[in-house]
C-alpha cells in the first residue's frame, strides 16, 4: 500500500499540490501498487478543499 506521506518524503522537490498530483500519476503508472492511503493532508499552500478526491482520481 502506497502512503501519501511516503510519496511526499521520497520527493522533497515537490513544492505544490499540482506537482504532487503529477508525481502520484507517474507512480501509479510505473508501479504495481493497487492501493494507496491518504494518511496525511498535504501541507502545501495550494492544497484545495477537495484534495482527497483529486489524489484519488490521480492514482486510479
Amino acid at each position: 500500500m502506497l502512503l501519501i506521506s511516503e510519496v511526499m518524503i521520497a520527493n522533497p522537490q515537490i513544492e505544490g499540490f499540482e506537482e504532487l498530483v503529477e508525481a502520484l500519476k507517474a507512480i501509479a503508472k510505473s508501479s504495481d501498487e493497487r492501493f494507496f492511503q491518504m494518511d496525511v493532508k498535504p501541507d502545501y499552500g495550494d492544497t484545495p478543499e477537495n484534495w482527497e478526491d483529486r489524489l484519488e482520481a490521480a492514482f486510479y
